[in-house]
């Protein structure tokens, strides 16, 4: 078994929370990362954890409440990213039950994970974490500013 820790997420991660934005695709700087955490923590509808194996942070998760008119509120896997050198030991299924525990506690019934088309691998592993795909849809963005 894994020796792994999981807990929330705090300033004192920032940089490496920084890294694995980008390892996720999403490159952003230290300073963007810890005034986005900063917004994110304490927040009950944010989860917000890290993975630790020995000290060293290896992956987080973010969870959020997504509430619509028509589909009522839900838990969103908002990012999951795992170390490239932890991949496929069970960090990542580690960290998304702990944002399913948090879900259930919160009184979600159900978790929506939205996952970009080209990562074919993030999708077997929800299909093997008991995932349905029950839509396909293109995302469309505007710049407001």
């Amino acid at each position: 078994m894994l020796d792994l820790k999981v807990r929330p997420a705090s300033q004192q991660d920032v940089e490496k929370l920084c890294d694995l934005c980008v390892q996720l695709g999403y490159p952003s700087s230290v300073e963007d990362v810890a005034a986005r955490l900063e917004r994110i923590s304490g927040r009950p509808d944010h989860c917000l954890l890290v993975a630790e194996i020995d000290g060293e942070v290896v992956g987080w998760v973010h969870a959020c409440e997504e509430l619509t008119l028509e589909t009522g509120p839900c838990a969103v896997l908002a990012g999951l990213v795992v170390d490239e050198g932890h991949r496929s030991k069970g960090v990542g299924a580690q960290l998304l039950r702990a944002a399913e525990e948090w879900g259930r506690s919160q009184g979600y019934g159900r978790m929506v994970v939205r996952s970009n088309v080209v990562r074919e691998r993030a999708h077997r592993f929800y299909k093997r974490q008991g995932y349905a795909l029950v839509k396909t849809s293109r995302v469309f963005e505007r710049q407001l500013g």
